[in-house]
């Protein structure tokens, strides 16, 4: 990409653009050879495709979607599929990368991708949306597999959107491919304890760093943007922990509560009448002021480019924990860094949703599958000891978090790829 090409404006909320500026930070602070951050830097496949559909009404459309492999130096491509109308090339190039260094940083061994389709779920019914996630799979089919590219959910997608990627899948192979996919049922091979992974990953690395400042779980609140799964998870999660969840923000609106909000009961708010306003036990107050309140930890759950420099100075949390992807501008890492704000970046916060995906792949593989304990003490292992190696590497080489997750996730796929060799 030719970055004089964006106009100075959007540079700052391209996620391609972020995610070059990051690799090529860590980079250069590693000393990497510039023909390994050529290597590094490209996707290793990116592919387009037409997806034409024939819909409830009778007539004809033709959606557009992408499936973008970053990396598979160090085991099959792995990444989600997300359905959204303002789904780009750059978008899924960006979290393909995201997921290369994601899945590196927690040590599982995965390379990075991503997918997506260009469509609103909102005006699809059950019917059509199958349609499309059927004919996608099979236009994506030869580059998908067990051993070669493992797709998710993502946005908009979700275990029955996996389960018609596997059986599309299966009925091509002649066999049933349980592995191809992660993220299903538990009837098809799924993993106990996936659903509540990421929000349980982003619990565990918070209460490591609540530790880290010698900080009780009960004197802290917190501030969750997005309650969806990851988001609305996590606020369960760390709840039932003791933390005090004082701001809930979603797309729609704030609901906010000094003294922490009941979340099972705005969850149920939420499920009778579809939005978190007007909530009896809390007040409504601004989207963009919410992000703003004093607190101890503010968890971004949602989209991309929720922090910038628009606001980033603003923000008076003690601890980011990224639970989405990129919801921190590049730009704005430097003005966090400047305030001695503590961010756990996305690439590690939000980890637990891949690592407990590979958890998935490998009891497919095995055919045996695992309680819901072990998954979840296998999971809490590996964050614990995925936040001690980025918070040492921190320390030792004088940078903040999210510079010392890429440089410890870029080291590790230099490694492999300098081991492995050119193939010519």
């Amino acid at each position: 990409m030719i970055l004089e090409a964006i106009p100075s404006s959007e540079k700052e909320t391209n996620p391609w653009v972020s995610a070059e500026a990051r690799f090529d930070e860590a980079a250069e602070l590693l000393g990497l050879d510039e023909g390994l951050r050529k290597i590094l830097r490209s996707a290793a496949l990116e592919l387009k495709v037409s997806i034409p559909v024939l819909l409830d009404d009778g007539r004809y459309e033709v959606f557009t979607g992408y499936r973008v492999q970053h990396s598979i130096v160090r085991g099959p491509s792995k990444g989600g599929i997300r359905f959204a109308p303002d789904v780009t090339l750059d978008e899924v190039r960006a979290l393909a990368a995201w997921m290369t260094w994601k899945c590196a940083v927690v040590n599982i061994p995965f390379g990075g991708g991503k997918g997506g389709v260009i469509c609103d779920p909102d005006v699809l019914s059950p019917g059509e949306l199958e349609r499309i996630t059927r004919r996608y799979t099979s236009e994506i089919m030869d580059i998908i597999g067990p051993e070669r590219d493992v797709p998710a959910p993502d946005m908009n997608t979700n275990p029955q959107t996996m389960a018609w990627v596997m059986d599309t899948y299966s009925m091509h192979k002649r066999q049933t491919v349980t592995a191809v996919v992660t993220g299903k049922p538990l009837a098809l091979g799924g993993s106990k304890g996936r659903t509540e992974a990421t929000g349980r990953g982003c619990m565990i690395v918070t209460l490591e760093a609540l530790r880290h400042f010698g900080i009780d779980p009960i004197n802290t609140r917190v501030v969750v943007q997005g309650f969806g799964n990851v988001g609305g998870m996590s606020a369960k999660l760390m709840a039932r922990s003791g933390f005090k969840i004082i701001c809930i923000i979603e797309y729609d609106g704030a609901v906010y509560n000094s003294k922490g909000l009941d979340i099972e009961a705005l969850m149920k708010h939420r499920n009778e009448t579809g939005s978190i306003t007007g909530f009896a036990e809390g007040e409504d107050i601004d989207r963009e002021q919410a992000l703003l309140l004093d607190c101890e930890v503010l968890l971004p759950a949602a989209k991309e480019n929720v922090i910038t420099t628009a606001n980033a100075d603003r923000i008076k949390a003690k601890i980011i924990c990224e639970g989405a992807n990129g919801p921190t501008t590049s730009e704005a890492d430097a003005i966090l860094a400047d305030k001695k704000i503590f961010v756990i970046p996305d690439i590690l916060a939000n980890a637990g949703g891949v690592t407990v995906s590979y958890f998935e792949w490998v009891q497919d593989r095995q055919g045996f599958f695992w309680n819901e304990q072990l998954v979840n003490g296998r999971l809490e292992e590996i964050m614990v000891n995925s936040f001690r190696d980025v918070v040492s590497y921190a320390e030792k080489h004088q940078v903040h978090n999210r510079l010392a997750a890429y440089m410890l996730a870029i080291d590790r796929v230099a490694s492999a790829l300098q081991t492995r060799g050119l193939y010519a």
